[in-house]
């Protein structure tokens, strides 16, 4: 494993999500701005873009994080910080991921039936913007507790 460049305890792969994530939630937020302006066609492209790079460290760093230092200790041990963020992190981070695939697909193709599109697009993007807020907050509170205090152990 590769020692980041953050100065914690965690792997070269861990601190380049976390920036990574961090960038995206920005980028979510220009995405609303571009909607606001008008600008529908970039402001699709600006979210479907980060969707799709979430879906990749979703799929390259964390799944295989939480696969083998979580799911082998649930549920015996989510009474600890350490098991219960990143639970809680993976757990709504999943279900927004999939309310954001669900907005792009059901605003921006004509993939699903018409009961299935999305009438009021202001509240489901909001609620999805705000959820992904709270699970980038998540994401950075179990970095925290996973690799930060490993510097005070040296």
């Amino acid at each position: 494993m590769n020692e980041g460049f953050l100065g914690t305890g965690a792997s070269l792969a861990a601190d380049s999500a976390l920036l990574l994530e961090i960038a995206m939630g920005v980028g979510l937020l220009i995405g609303g701005w571009l909607a606001r302006k008008g600008h529908y066609r970039q402001h699709a492209r600006c979210q479907a873009g980060i969707l799709l790079i979430n879906l990749v460290v979703i799929g390259l760093v964390m799944l295989p994080a939480f696969r083998g230092q979580v799911i082998p200790r649930i549920p015996s041990k989510l009474d600890r910080s350490y098991y219960a963020l990143a639970t809680a992190h993976a757990t709504l981070g999943a279900m927004a991921e999939c309310l954001g695939l669900y907005i792009a697909l059901a605003a921006g193709t004509k993939l699903l039936p018409e009961r299935l599109r999305i009438k009021r697009y202001k509240l489901w993007m909001r609620t999805a913007v705000a959820a992904w807020w709270l699970v980038l907050l998540l994401g950075a509170t179990t970095y925290v507790r996973w690799y930060v205090p490993q510097i005070f152990r040296k």
